[in-house]
């Protein structure tokens, strides 16, 4: 798979609300917040050119994942959790996710459903965020993904295992941010 990362593209937020509906449509109340997530998710920041949701749920397993497949969406049971940051030692229950990808036609898209309250579920939210409100953070993380990307256009491992690490230093200030701030995971976007 070849890693492409492009300038950051004004209809993402649109093209979220589209890729949104139907998951809304598939979980209905059950889907507790829809979240825009990743780098499509923050103005003016190079990005893979698909769009990162993020669904929060009360539990996960076959309650969501059967309405999802239903609805046409590919479940991925290969990932089942989310990367430990390092010297940190979160429950596994605090890392998992069910994972998805678009409907046939659809946009390209990455659907992580995470629980409410869980470690994963405040990370994707608080790194957007922080992203958002700090336009040099944001700038220094695009380079880097480009400079990845270049360097590692074919290698996704190698793309991810810098990239991770960088994330992690990022959100050392987010936290210490979000503590500054008074911030909390705000209400759902779709």
């Amino acid at each position: 798979m070849l890693i492409e990362i492009v300038g950051y593209n004004e209809s993402w937020p649109e093209e979220f609300v589209l890729c949104a509906a139907p998951i809304r449509a598939a979980l209905g109340n059950d889907a507790t917040a829809i979240h825009h997530i990743g780098s499509t998710s923050v103005p003016g920041l190079a990005a893979k050119d698909l769009i990162d949701i993020q669904v929060t749920v009360a539990s996960l397993g076959e309650p969501v994942i059967a309405p999802m497949v239903a609805a046409g969406f590919t479940f991925h049971d290969h990932l089942p959790v989310d990367h430990q940051p390092p010297g940190a030692a979160y429950p596994e229950v605090d890392l998992q996710k069910n994972t998805f990808t678009q409907r046939e036609g659809d946009k390209r898209t990455n659907i992580h459903v995470r629980v409410e309250g869980a470690f994963n579920q405040r990370y994707a939210v608080l790194f957007r965020d922080y992203l958002r409100s700090h336009p040099r953070a944001r700038d220094a993380y695009g380079e880097l993904k480009r400079n990845l990307a270049r360097l590692f256009p074919n290698n996704v491992v190698a793309y991810y295992d810098i990239k991770d690490p960088a994330i992690d230093m990022l959100m050392a200030g987010a936290n210490i941010w979000a503590e500054a701030t008074g911030w909390e995971v705000p209400p759902s976007d779709a």
